[in-house]
């Protein structure tokens, strides 16, 4: 059966706390710790995984968690067609997708990285692949091989079924098991198009005074 992937956006920033970990407790618990401390390790970390596993999830939650601490943060990713040059100010250098990476984009990246390291600044960076498989320059790849690195596992189904329930009893919505069903099996499954669907969801079936069902949800994709 063919999946919608929903071209929408997060409604709330991303956070560490909202992070449903499963498999992946290790790399959550330490970029909670690393990006709570005041005095945080410039020592680098890489995350790698399939789509869907939460690399940007984590990227978005570190640096808004950070904000939060009034502290700025360098962001690069494929969307950052002319990236700016490295700010002594950033706390910490947020790379994401870099298996995408174009060759400014590399040297931007490389360019950060050894200015975010002689600052004694942190380093957080994703992509698809392991360092020793990414197809960069190999000053920029090795770097990122050279400190934390984690694989981020993509949630069972079950693990993205408990998430929507959870977040379904938060707002205080009822997902029937067919409801359930219909949003893993048609829509894209990365847990952050789920809940934004949910919330989607959510507002519809307050504003038309109905239950969230599966025509609600046919209803809402053909009012768009």
């Amino acid at each position: 059966m063919k999946q919608i992937a929903l071209d929408i956006g997060l409604a709330r920033a991303p956070t560490l706390s909202g992070f449903f970990a499963g498999p992946n407790e290790g790399v959550h618990r330490h970029l909670q710790l690393w990006a709570g401390s005041p005095t945080r390790s410039p020592v680098p970390t890489y995350l790698w995984g399939a789509n869907g596993s939460g690399k940007t999830h984590l990227l978005m939650a570190v640096a808004e968690s950070l904000r939060e601490q009034g502290a700025q943060t360098g962001w690069l990713d494929p969307s950052v067609h002319e990236p700016p040059d490295f700010n002594d100010g950033w706390a910490v250098v947020l790379l994401d997708d870099v298996q995408l990476y174009t060759a400014v984009q590399q040297h931007a990246a490389f360019n950060w990285f050894v200015n975010a390291q002689a600052l004694q600044r942190g380093v957080l960076a994703a992509g698809a692949l392991p360092p020793a498989d990414l197809k960069l320059r190999e000053d920029l790849r090795t770097r990122l091989a050279w400190g934390h690195v984690y694989q981020l596992q993509v949630l069972s189904e079950p693990e993205r079924r408990a998430v929507l329930r959870q977040q379904a009893d938060a707002r205080g919505v009822f997902l029937g098991d067919e409801v359930m069903d219909f949003m893993l099996t048609r829509f894209s499954r990365d847990l952050g198009h789920l809940v934004e669907l949910l919330d989607q969801l959510d507002r519809y079936a307050l504003q038309t005074k109905r239950a969230i069902t599966i025509p609600l949800i046919k209803s809402m994709l053909e009012s768009q």
